[in-house]
């Protein structure tokens, strides 16, 4: 892809020893101070995440209850607030400007860059430009064409986790009365594999901790997972937790800057001191060698217990456990050599952690999409959860599984019901409060509705908020998928990819933000979220809206329905005028919300309950917790070639760019680097600094070649016989089947490449 905009000068430097201090300071006003101004940045940062104030338009992480500090919020939290807050407005003026084709040329930072979308804009089939449309006529055209499809089934509506749960729900409301459960998300790209393998093995896709827990745990262990720049505010929790006399074990092909020191901004120490240390072992495992670790993690603690050190929970596993006898043999006769071939650890470094595991009584596992984004995802997924339950560590104070999710409400819409394969509680719930009949059918998941489109199953595709086309592996596949639409529609805040790789027609509908006010005919709406350790707290936008003509989400569903279903008993224009008559619907549908309005009204937040967490309960099949038996997933490379995995940079939230660099790894200038170890550099016939093309390898596909080309070459501590890149910008290595068993999440993590350039003759592979 072209970036014309950008004159790429990559600089190197020594990657970072500590995060956050004065640094990421500067940076979180800098950014804001750049977009939004001294006095109204300042006070943005002051409301952002308070009890009366909004929810961080970025991650997920919890909020403390109750009691706030008065700068509640991170680096990255402050670029994603100044980055919506932006001054900067994309109008009518900019696409008469510049044509789809000019705009492709772009980057994907230049885009986001902009501004704010102010108005609705309708791309005519064939055209070469977005024109201006009015809302009454937008919606109608979208009405229109739902309405002449052959079938519900024809359309697919997805969603972004930056939707409230009001919306969300709502959303869901109309598409199930419209007739179909294609409800893809986000969710389907990176946590999807999380809530297959927990709801297998505990009967609960979410954390079963809270953050006091994480605080006062003996032991956590985080896996494939960058907190310091993807969540840096689980730093202070971590900094806490070492404070209480926690062991920190971190899993990571990287040893990332973020678990290795923390220099808290808001303390003394964090200003001139050296801060806290954070992790006491680093692990650093081959890619998607966690299976394996894992394995002989479990197997180690096992076979100390068999010689009498007493380190499982025999109480917990007879009481509350199904299938240990069958899990122990297979940790006991997998072999040594296995384990430390396919993880790339030691026994002795695998026999560290384990001594870390035996002195907890009070373990927490966290993780990210360096676990989710496999092949074998649900594997590594079930085995942590296993581990977890050697030594009892569910459903008690300071232990429990946390998968740390990636946009503020990607929790919440699952939870309000955006999930193409609904239980059947949800829909017999929707049936009784709203009386029509629910489909029943599952839909199809993001990489599902890419395939549908293919086959001229899917002709409309209606998203709201995210960057479809860009998170999407393959391309090459999705984009032509998407232009055999007859509509899609993008509702969005921010100019994106999607928004110029489209069906026939398409719409962009501009909406209003988490920081913005939103007025409606009852009054100032308030909007709810739930954030990654099961709370739901309120958010009240604090600044006008960048334009007149924006709408609320919310209000683009109610108005859309009413268009699409007339027939309706359902009054969506009196939920557009008040969201309490929406939370009304959500109380009772959804269980767990009961007297919405009355507990956020009071207390502004509440807790979710959660059968593993309160009561040891575990509704599985089976009544019990679940151990599964998993195999040792088998890396083998040929000569020549490595294994992959995508990475996000210190300056981006999910395919959203702020810059190009990357501090804490030491990358200045330019996104377009492959990190190789040194020693493999050497060894491939390249030098440091050398451009390289690289070519994915797929045994499907050994006739064509799919490639990423000048990617510049940097030496970095990760293991031999591994590589890293940014994401988005090697998406197109990965076909679109390549995907989790069971969750099928795109498998961005494991890639296998080869390295190309003039230079160096390339082995045959």
């Amino acid at each position: 892809m072209s970036n014309k905009s950008d004159i790429k000068i990559l600089e190197l430097s020594a990657p970072k020893e500590w995060a956050a201090g004065v640094p990421a300071v500067i940076s979180a006003f800098k950014n804001t101070l750049d977009k939004v101004g001294l006095v109204e940045g300042a006070k943005l940062l002051t409301q952002l995440n308070q009890v009366d104030g909004f929810d961080c338009p970025g991650c997920a992480w919890p909020d403390p209850l109750a009691k706030r500090a008065t700068f509640e919020f991170c680096e990255n939290g402050a670029k994603a607030v100044a980055d919506e807050a932006t001054l900067k407005r994309v109008g009518a003026e900019f696409f008469a400007k510049y044509s789809i084709t000019e705009l492709k040329t772009q980057s994907d930072r230049w885009l986001n860059e902009q501004g704010r979308l102010v108005t609705p804009m309708l791309l005519a089939e064939g055209a070469s430009h977005y024109q201006p449309i009015s809302w009454e006529q937008s919606l109608e055209l979208v009405a229109k064409h739902l309405r002449q499809l052959d079938s519900p089934n024809q359309a697919a509506f997805y969603t972004s986790g930056r939707t409230s749960n009001e919306a969300a729900f709502l959303y869901q409301l109309f598409v199930r009365q419209f007739g179909t459960n294609n409800l893809p998300d986000c969710s389907n790209m990176c946590h999807e594999s999380s809530g297959v393998g927990l709801n297998e093995t505990i009967g609960v896709g979410k954390a079963t901790v809270s953050l006091e827990d994480l605080e006062h745990a003996q032991a956590i262990f985080i896996f494939g997972q960058n907190p310091g720049s993807n969540h840096p505010r689980m730093l202070s929790s971590l900094q806490a937790a070492k404070r209480q006399g926690a062991k920190i074990v971190a899993i990571n092909p990287l040893d990332e800057t973020g678990l290795k020191r923390f220099k808290n901004p808001q303390e003394l120490n964090g200003v001139i001191g050296q801060g806290t240390a954070l992790r006491d072992l680093h692990l650093p495992i081959k890619i998607n060698g966690d299976v394996a670790f894992l394995k002989g993690l479990c197997k180690e603690l096992i076979e100390r217990d068999d010689s009498g050190q007493k380190v499982l929970d025999l109480k917990f596993i007879e009481q509350y456990c199904h299938g240990f006898e069958a899990f122990k043999q297979d940790m006991l006769v997998t072999s040594w050599s296995d384990i430390e071939q396919h993880s790339g650890l030691s026994r002795q470094q695998i026999c560290l952690a384990a001594d870390i595991a035996a002195g907890s009584h009070k373990t927490i596992c966290c993780w990210a999409m360096g676990m989710t984004q496999h092949k074998n995802a649900v594997a590594n997924i079930q085995l942590m959860t296993n581990f977890l339950m050697l030594q009892g560590n569910l459903g008690k104070a300071g232990a429990g599984v946390c998968p740390v999710r990636g946009h503020s409400n990607v929790q919440g819409d699952r939870t309000m019901g955006i999930w193409e394969k609904p239980s059947a509680a949800l829909l017999d719930a929707l049936d009784a409060y709203y009386h029509f009949a629910v489909p029943r059918e599952h839909g199809f998941d993001a990489v599902e509705t890419v395939h549908a489109m293919q086959q001229g199953k899917v002709r409309v595709f209606f998203a709201m908020g995210g960057n479809f086309y860009r998170a999407m592996p393959d391309h090459s596949a999705t984009e032509p998928a998407l232009a055999q639409c007859e509509l899609t529609v993008q509702v969005s805040t921010k100019l994106n990819r999607s928004h110029l790789y489209t069906g026939k027609t398409a719409l962009i509908l501009p909406a209003l933000g988490r920081t913005e006010i939103d007025r409606q005919h009852s009054g100032i709406q308030t909007v709810t979220v739930e954030n990654s350790m099961g709370v739901v707290q309120t958010s009240h936008g604090k600044i006008p809206p960048a334009s007149a003509e924006l709408k609320s989400e919310v209000a683009i569903v109610a108005e859309l329905a009413h268009k699409v279903l007339p027939q309706s008993r359902v009054d969506w224009l009196a939920m557009r005028d008040d969201y309490r008559l929406i939370r009304n619907g959500i109380a009772n549908v959804i269980a767990g919300f009961e007297n919405f309005n009355q507990r956020i009204e009071q207390f502004g937040e509440f807790v979710l309950p959660n059968p593993v967490r309160d009561n040891r309960q575990f509704n599985t099949p089976s009544g019990k917790a679940n151990f599964v038996v998993q195999s040792i997933n088998n890396n083998t490379l040929a000569e020549g070639q490595l294994l992959m995995m995508t990475i996000r940079s210190h300056d981006q939230f999910n395919t959203t760019i702020y810059s190009d660099n990357d501090r804490y790894r030491g990358i200045h200038g330019s996104r377009q680097v492959l990190f190789v170890n040194a020693e493999d550099i050497a060894t491939l016939g390249f030098v440091v600094g050398d451009k390289v093309d690289i070519h994915s390898h797929w045994p499907s596909e050994r006739q064509s070649v799919r490639q990423a080309k000048g990617f510049t070459l940097v030496a970095y501590n990760i293991p031999r016989g591994n590589a890293a890149a940014y994401y988005p910008e090697t998406n197109d290595l990965i076909p679109l089947g390549s995907v989790a068993d069971k969750s099928n999440t795109p498998a961005y993590k494991s890639v296998v490449i080869s390295l190309h350039s003039d230079k160096v003759k390339s082995p045959s592979v």
